[in-house]
């Protein structure tokens, strides 16, 4: 009897055990979708774009905004290099585009990509924005940015953390107007001590504005105590240093964006 019983005993032992077993790997399988999207998620490479919403250059009524070629051209570097671009501006929204040329191929390019096109009509505030997501941080130029930008204290806190967790800061043209006021974490100007880059005065004067800006952007960083480099008028310049990569002019657009790539790499 005592036989049965423990034979009976060990076969309902038997049988729980096989039912545990089959549990945990049900759990498993139920749980490793997840565990691959969660991967997925943190192994996306992502670059933040930001551009002006400021569409009048002062006074004048004539328009503006953020210079087509200076997002398309770094654009395509580092989206064929399978990087995820997405796009910022202080308003949030459609972001105002000047320098509308279809005629340049990279440009039409990025214009007919109907997801990027998506994107640029429909930019994040950044409150949206979790610096923490982002390689790289990139300030596309176009009058526009030298309104607006600099002025912007959430931008400017992510582009300090974006650089302080040990990522790249970019900018072209007058894009580097959103470096000016840019503060590390230990009060200091981004820019301090730093090789820098940006359109120039003889630039500005050039197409008459030097009297519509708000400030020259060459004058404001070396105030901010940025070691300004250049080159002639529309020259393409692009400057590196320490993780922040300035470049001149439209012309310096995909320079600076296969300097960023370089600096990823």
């Amino acid at each position: 009897m005592k036989k049965i019983l423990f034979k009976t005993a060990f076969v309902v032992l038997a049988l729980s055990f096989a039912s545990c077993k089959e549990t945990e790997k049900k759990e498993e399988a139920d749980s490793q979708p997840q565990e691959e999207t969660q991967t997925a998620e943190k192994t996306e490479k992502k670059i933040l774009f930001v551009v002006t919403s400021h569409d009048k250059k002062g006074d004048t009524g004539k328009p503006t905004g953020y210079y087509l070629a200076e997002v398309a051209h770094p654009w395509e570097v580092l989206h064929e290099a399978g990087y995820t671009i997405d796009f910022v501006s202080p308003k949030g929204g459609k972001a105002p585009v000047d320098g509308f040329d279809l005629n340049d191929e990279v440009n039409k390019k990025f214009w007919e990509d109907e997801e990027y096109h998506a994107k640029i009509e429909n930019t994040m505030t950044p409150s949206q924005v979790n610096p923490k997501e982002y390689e790289a941080i990139y300030y596309a130029g176009g009058h526009g940015a030298m309104w607006d930008l600099p002025e912007n204290e959430e931008l400017a806190k992510i582009a300090a953390q974006v650089y302080e967790d040990g990522g790249i800061v970019g900018a072209v043209c007058h894009g580097p107007a959103g470096l000016v006021n840019v503060k590390l974490s230990d009060g200091s100007y981004l820019v301090s001590g730093k090789k820098v880059n940006g359109f120039t005065n003889e630039e500005e004067k050039a197409v008459e504005l030097e009297t519509v800006v708000p400030f020259l952007l060459e004058t404001k960083l070396i105030e901010r105590g940025g070691q300004f480099e250049k080159s002639g008028m529309w020259e393409p310049h692009v400057t590196v240093d320490n993780r922040l990569i300035t470049g001149q002019n439209p012309q310096s657009a995909k320079g600076v964006g296969e300097a960023i790539l370089k600096e990823l790499n």
